[in-house]
């Protein structure tokens, strides 16, 4: 037994090192073969390289094939943003503003961003090197209100921000391969130690303009009140005018009635208008000094006897008095009755 296990030995032994060789042939061709395939996903680039040199840029998603000791770098083709730090500027009439900033980028040739910048964090801290150097730039050929728009004029703050914008894309496109979608300033304002001047003199020019606003507005209010004063005397002028007009075609009838009633009944007329005349002029408060023989007193005085003579000419006081039951007949009794009366009596 021991001499046939020393003579299966040296066979055992020369197939041991086959073996060996065969599994590690095997595993060396598993490991190819698993190199060789690599996955890209719909959100990013692939990118090939050998010993550090990029050969080929993969843009399809899926599953592809390469080189067993070529490496793979994945870039995420997203949008992302950037947002560089507070910067203070200078603008043409020497004004400081502080400036906070956000960009919009993605990565549009990966060979060229791989070999400049590598990483996230290279590609913000380059953009916001090119953000300081054009904002400045742009912002120095610019006074400072045109930053701010009272007026309602936005589109010149608009015109510099796309100033900036090509500018920087153009630079970022061609140093990095970085494709700027947008650029925009967030906010704008002014150095700590500046705020207080700064406000004094705006709340100055708003004064101004607040001014010269009320004084048009007051000579406008003038111009609309001369313009309803006109208005206001042309209408009252053509009131007036048909009032006129139509007082004086009211007077016109009212006399053509008073004729036709004068020649229908003159004693009734003159009668109706004397009393009418007491009625207006004789109150309380008034005392009339006329004639015995006045026309105005007939009325109320007895009517002289037919062929009497008249009695001289005398003053008598009328005033205002309560009437008697016999003044009460009287003034009741028709005019026609009253002058027959006396008559009567004479005869």
């Amino acid at each position: 037994m021991e001499h046939a296990t020393n003579s299966l030995n040296p066979a055992d032994a020369a197939l041991r090192p086959r073996k060996i060789v065969m599994l590690i042939a095997i595993a060396l061709l598993a490991w190819a073969l698993v190199a060789c395939f690599f996955a890209v996903d719909v959100t990013e680039f692939g990118l090939v390289t050998r010993f550090g040199k990029v050969v080929r840029v993969v843009h399809e998603p899926g599953l592809h094939i390469k080189a067993p000791f070529d490496t793979v770098v994945s870039l995420d083709r997203r949008l992302t943003f950037s947002r560089p730090g507070q910067a203070e500027y200078l603008t043409v009439d020497k004004k400081n503003i502080v400036v906070e900033s956000l960009v919009t980028w993605r990565v549009a040739d990966p060979e060229r961003y791989l070999v400049t910048l590598a990483t996230r964090s290279a590609a913000d801290l380059r953009l916001a090197d090119v953000m300081l150097g054009e904002v400045g730039s742009v912002l120095g050929t610019h006074p400072a209100a045109s930053l701010i728009a009272p007026d309602g004029n936005t589109e010149r703050f608009r015109n510099i921000v796309g100033e900036i914008r090509e500018r920087v894309a153009a630079y970022a496109r061609t140093a990095y391969g970085i494709d700027v979608i947008d650029v925009e300033l967030l906010r704008l304002s002014l150095p700590e130690q500046n705020r207080i001047p700064v406000f004094e003199r705006m709340k100055a020019e708003r004064g101004k303009m607040a001014k010269e606003y009320r004084t048009a507005g007051e000579l406008q209010g003038r111009k609309i009140i001369a313009q309803a004063d006109r208005e206001k005397t042309h209408i009252e002028a053509d009131a007036y005018s048909q009032s006129q007009r139509f007082k004086a075609e009211g007077d016109a009838e009212a006399t053509r009635i008073y004729s036709v009633a004068f020649s229908r009944n003159p004693a009734f007329y003159k009668f109706l208008r004397t009393l009418q005349a007491y009625e207006k002029f004789m109150d309380e408060n008034t005392t009339l000094f006329l004639p015995a023989d006045s026309e105005v007193l007939r009325v109320l005085g007895p009517l002289p006897r037919q062929g009497a003579v008249s009695p001289p000419r005398q003053y008598a006081t009328a005033k205002r008095h309560k009437p008697t039951q016999t003044e009460t007949e009287t003034e009741s009794t028709p005019l026609a009755r009253r002058s027959a009366e006396p008559e009567g009596r004479s005869q």
